[in-house]
Formats: structure tokens, sequence, C-alpha cells
């Protein structure tokens, strides 16, 4: 499948330095090894330092970027303050920053203490202003000419979601953050864009998300028009599209790429989809008789 190869393949992030938080497993592992591929200076971020050197000693054969790995809990600002000066004495300057870092989980709503909900704002939300106000700011104080921010959000940021309140409450605000800050910041070269991906299967949040037998009972492929879920390269060449200079007019946008899973789930008659062609050939019998 073409999906699965990469899409740039000459270096087209040549030298540019870019921080993604949460870049040491799932989907940012895969967008931080593309990154590598493509020659940009890298720096990963996550609260557990053992994933960080894991990813980093697997990448350490990627000739063309460099991989640099810092531990961070984005919910603590002076963490974060530390992440952009130990990333900018390791290379010099920072062109762009991916919020990936996320946590999730199902439960009923009413289950849920006041400390889970929190744990799950504070990640998202909370973690994701601290990165975006801290770097912004030191872009703009340095009047630096370019600058792009990437939030990785979720198709329910709009919708909402049951079973993922948390979560769902969170990535909305991430994503009002991504549309207000592209009109506001615009004047100071900093571009905002966010990806909202479908299901794209990862290890550890996927156990979180569906465990036990619960991944078999429930076949994510089955909601989505297309019949399969994605591809980690698609939502990295697309990451990669954004972070690059071929997209320098995108501006405020968020990209879907779920395989229409959402619209599925939006349409009033949408699930007419199971109605079998027998079935179809005696509506439309019956249709017909009442015009007459």
């Amino acid at each position: 499948m073409v999906c699965k190869e990469p899409m740039f393949k000459n270096e087209e992030l040549k030298t540019k330095v870019i921080v993604i938080t949460g870049g040491g497993t799932g989907l940012g592992k895969s967008m931080t090894q593309y990154f590598l591929q493509l020659g940009a200076h890298v720096v990963i971020t996550s609260r557990k330092i053992e994933n960080l050197q894991k990813t980093a000693e697997e990448f350490k054969t990627i000739p063309s970027g460099k991989l640099h790995i810092v531990a961070c809990d984005v919910r603590k600002n002076n963490e974060v303050e530390h992440l952009l000066e130990d990333t900018l004495n390791t290379f010099g300057r920072v062109d762009g920053l991916i919020n990936n870092a996320a946590g999730n989980f199902i439960s009923p709503t009413e289950r849920l203490s006041s400390r889970a909900f929190d744990t799950i704002i504070d990640i998202v939300l909370k973690g994701t202003k601290n990165c975006t106000m801290v770097f912004g700011k030191h872009w703009i104080e340095n009047k630096q000419a370019q600058a792009t921010v990437l939030n990785i959000v979720t198709t329910y940021a709009w919708t909402g979601s049951a079973y993922v309140v948390p979560s769902a409450t969170a990535k909305a605000g991430v994503l009002a953050m991504t549309r207000s800050l592209a009109v506001e910041w615009a004047k100071y070269g900093i571009r905002f864009n966010a990806i909202a991906p479908g299901p794209f299967p990862t290890k550890g949040a996927w156990d979180r998300l569906l465990p036990g037998d619960l991944k078999e009972k429930f076949d994510i492929s089955k909601k989505v028009p297309l019949k399969r879920v994605g591809e980690h390269q698609e939502l990295a060449n697309l990451a990669a599209y954004l972070m690059s200079d071929y997209s320098a007019y995108i501006n405020g946008e968020v990209i879907t790429i779920d395989g229409g899973e959402w619209l599925q789930g939006a349409g009033e008659f949408n699930m007419l989809e199971a109605v079998p062609q027998d079935m179809w050939d005696m509506l439309e019998m019956m249709i017909r008789s009442k015009k007459k």
C-alpha cells in the first residue's frame, strides 16, 4: 500500500528544530522517526525517561537528523521552561512544536474521581497551554521570523463523546486555542494547525481504551467507511507536510484523518449502509407503488 510509504523523500525538514511532546511512544514516536529521516533535529519529551532512552537507542542509526531527549512533565510550567532552555542549549534555536502528549481512558463519567478528571485536563489542555505559552513567548520576544505549532486533537473535539468526557473537554479547549492563536499570533510569523486522527492503533493508548478482549468485541475498523484503521506513516506524512515550508499558507486549520469515521456517525441515515441489496429492491418497489 502506497499509504505506508513516506511522502517526502529528500530531507524536506533539514535542520529544522522540532520539539514533540510525548515523542517516545505511539504516534509521537512515528512522527519522530520520519522527521529524523527528513533531516530534522528533533527533541522528544516524556515523563518517563526510560521510554525516551529506548526510542533514542532504536533511532540512533538514522543518518539524517539528530535526536535529543528531555524528561519533562508538561503539566509543570517550570519543566517546560527547562525543556525550552535545554533545546536552545543543544541546537541554538527551535522552529516548531508538536503538542502530542495526552492521556485518556474509558469510563462512565459518574465513576470518575475529581482527580482522575483533572489528570486528563492537566496533561492535554494545561500541558498544551504550558508548552504553547513558553515557546510562543520565546519566539515573540526574540522576533523569530517563522515558527509552527501543530496540535494533535481528535474528531470528538467538536462533537463531544460519551465515556471519554475529560478527553473530549480538554481536546475541545486545545482546538479553540489552535484557532484563536492562529489569528492572534499570525502577525508574529507563528502558524497554528491541528490534526484530528481517527483510529490509529498504538500499544499503550489502545490497551487503556480497549482493555482485555474489548478490542475483539469492538472492531473499530467496522466503524470506518474505508473499512480499515490508519497507518502511522499516513499521519506522519501529514504532520511532516504541516511542519514544512510547503504548508506556509495553511493556518488555523484542523485536518481530519480518519477514513470518514466521524462522518459515518454524523449523518442522519448513515445506518442504512447495513441494508442489503434485496431489501433495497423491495423498498424501491414499495416507494414506487405509493407514488402510483
